[in-house]
């Protein structure tokens, strides 16, 4: 069999081994090339390189002391990554090394190829997404995917991606306690706590004074800027107990019946899910990119309390791929 030319070099490798040592920024372009013959026009800057789609105007890089190990071990402390769930990979997912400075950090909610052009025209060198860019290990990099090109992107612009996900979710004073503090619940706790009392899914609490069904919808679009709220028909009594799952929640809903919650919101329901339950609860669901679009404030709230002078920044892609017209 002939030996293809993409076949790693071991020799290669082993003589340019010391300078890796030396400059290891280069190592991952030097990595992905041999990777991802395609990703090599990216670093060689060939004409025929693809373009960038969207365009910001050039920021100053502003150096740091901060390194993006202090950042991945602030939000860790907060959101601990054995909450998250089996299925789940938060965590680190790109970076050269986390010992290097953070020149700065860009807050989204999902990783695009967008955001990593924006990330770099911005001068960011990290971003911090809530949900995963990797969920699942990549068998090559052929630029073919959306998942594969942002890599390849990421590698090229020296840009790290770190993910808060589930972690987020079930950390105490995580996402879904955010929405709660936008609905202005008291008395809040975990709607299904975990074991060991550090964390939980979904929050039950109550609103400060009972609505009508009606009332608590307007609330609810309110509090979230949204026009489109699905729901089932209201049961006949007013809302005041309300069960919070951001995302997609509707494996809770049955242990809010079981709680006595008057109304649970979520971001995604089963069409069948819906059924059967007109005397039991309200059953809202907002859309799971709306239903967690405060994570955003969560996490720029979290980093600013720990480096006040940290370069925070939040994304101004809208990276919610539903449409509703």
């Amino acid at each position: 069999m002939a030996r293809s030319n993409h076949v790693f070099s071991y020799k290669k490798i082993a003589k340019n081994a010391f300078r890796f040592l030396l400059f290891p920024k280069k190592f991952c372009i030097f990595a992905t090339t041999l990777l991802c013959p395609s990703c090599a026009t990216l670093h060689r800057g060939d004409n025929d390189a693809p373009k960038q789609r969207y365009f910001y105007p050039p920021q100053k890089n502003i150096s740091s002391s901060m390194k993006i190990k202090e950042v991945a071990e602030t939000l860790e402390r907060f959101a601990p990554l054995p909450l998250q769930e089996s299925y789940d990979n938060a965590g680190l997912q790109i970076g050269l090394t986390v010992d290097e400075d953070v020149s700065g950090v860009l807050l989204c909610l999902d990783v695009t190829e967008q955001v990593i052009d924006e990330a770099r025209h911005k001068g960011c060198n990290l971003i911090v997404s809530h949900h995963p860019l990797l969920f699942r290990p990549l068998r090559h990099l052929t630029m073919q995917t959306q998942v594969e090109r942002c890599v390849c992107n990421a590698i090229k612009a020296n840009v790290g991606i770190y993910a808060a996900h589930t972690n987020l979710d079930n950390a105490p004073g995580g996402v879904n306690f955010m929405i709660a503090e936008k609905l202005g619940l008291n008395e809040v706790d975990f709607l299904q706590p975990l074991q060991s009392g550090k964390g939980g899914s979904g929050i039950v609490g109550s609103l400060p004074q009972p609505l009508e069904a009606a009332q608590f919808l307007n609330k609810v679009r309110s509090a979230f800027g949204i026009d489109c709220l699905m729901h089932n028909a209201a049961p006949n009594r007013p809302i005041q107990r309300v069960a919070v799952c951001g995302g997609a929640g509707d494996f809770l809903l049955d242990t809010a019946i079981g709680q006595g919650a008057d109304a649970f919101l979520t971001g995604e329901m089963g069409y069948h899910r819906y059924f059967g339950h007109e005397d039991e609860v309200l059953i809202g669901v907002m859309g799971h990119y709306q239903s967690e679009r405060f994570t955003i404030e969560l996490l720029q709230r979290i980093l600013q309390q720990a480096y006040p002078t940290l370069r925070i920044l939040k994304t101004e892609v809208d990276t919610n791929p539903i449409l509703v017209n």
